[in-house]
């Protein structure tokens, strides 16, 4: 009772002082992560544009094989952030990192070129980079590259579900969907016309373009394993973007799995990954009994 009574007076502390420093909401909630068990290499080119770097957190340590007693290739999981298209810095996301690289993955999160530097189909080509990086490079790291996850929220779950049923993206970087061992999309939108804002319409262009910018309209089933996780009280993205592309995986008798959350909203299906959000875990738990299980 006492340790957990500390850990909350901790908690109280370090939220005190960024609030007091004038710190946003995600600092503040990036300042309560644990910082051991788990090494930071920040900054990684994956290619010239500025936007083009990556960040890798690594297992501290790495349990050794009974038999081999060599350090296990550990699974990756590459998480691309939402922000509309137009917004997002890997900095923030720390607390999702920390989740995952607690449960032994390694996990690596690029920076990408957004709105207005590029605008759909060209937006999905520093993702498809860094996924090539990965596939390149993560070995040196400790990644079984046999063993690598497309994962993300909002508008980066939208990337990383594209990058697994539209296979021309991958295509390019010499890469097919089967190459990933799955893919993790939270609260993200695959099918979501008719636009409404002109930003939106101005990032996915005419209607033929739009048409195109819609992951549920390549689905044919051949897609690595997806889990879609939704938020029922989700009212920016509509829980029929993962309602409506399920159902066509599944009439394509693709794998697709859905976890639903009734009380969540559109924030917490990224932030409930949060320790001090976390709760019950549950978001986290259905995240890694997938990846777990793939």
């Amino acid at each position: 009772m006492q340790s957990i009574h500390n850990k909350f007076s901790c908690y109280l502390v370090a939220l005190t002082a960024c609030l007091i420093s004038a710190c946003t909401p995600i600092k503040v909630l990036n300042s309560l992560v644990p910082e051991s068990g788990y090494q930071i290499i920040s900054g990684i080119e994956y290619g010239a544009n500025s936007r083009q770097k990556l960040d890798l957190y690594i297992p501290k340590y790495l349990p050794k094989n009974e038999v081999e007693q060599a350090p296990i290739k550990r699974k990756v999981v590459i998480f691309y952030y939402g922000g509309n298209w137009d917004s997002g810095e890997r900095a923030d996301y720390k607390f999702v990192a920390e989740a995952l690289v607690s449960h032994g993955y390694i996990v690596v999160i690029p920076d990408f070129r957004l709105y207005p530097e590029v605008l759909f189909p060209a937006l999905m080509a520093d993702p498809v980079t860094a996924a090539k990086w990965v596939k390149t490079h993560i070995t040196q790291y400790g990644g079984d590259v046999n063993q690598v996850f497309l994962a993300g929220h909002s508008s980066g779950a939208h990337m990383a579900v594209m990058m697994s049923v539209n296979p021309e993206y991958l295509a390019v970087a010499s890469l097919q969907p089967k190459d990933f061992s799955g893919v993790i999309g939270l609260a993200g939108p695959y099918d979501f016309l008719p636009l409404k804002s002109d930003r939106l319409k101005t990032i996915f262009g005419k209607e033929a373009q739009q048409l195109k910018s819609q992951p549920i309209n390549f689905v044919d089933g051949k897609n690595p394993p997806i889990l879609l996780a939704v938020g029922q009280k989700d009212g920016i993205v509509w829980p029929r973007n993962t309602v409506n592309l399920a159902k066509k995986i599944k009439e394509y008798y693709g794998m697709v799995e859905v976890v639903e959350f009734e009380q969540y909203g559109h924030v917490d299906m990224v932030a409930k990954l949060a320790k001090p959000l976390r709760g019950d875990g549950a978001l986290l738990n259905a995240i890694t009994k997938f990846v777990d299980s793939h």
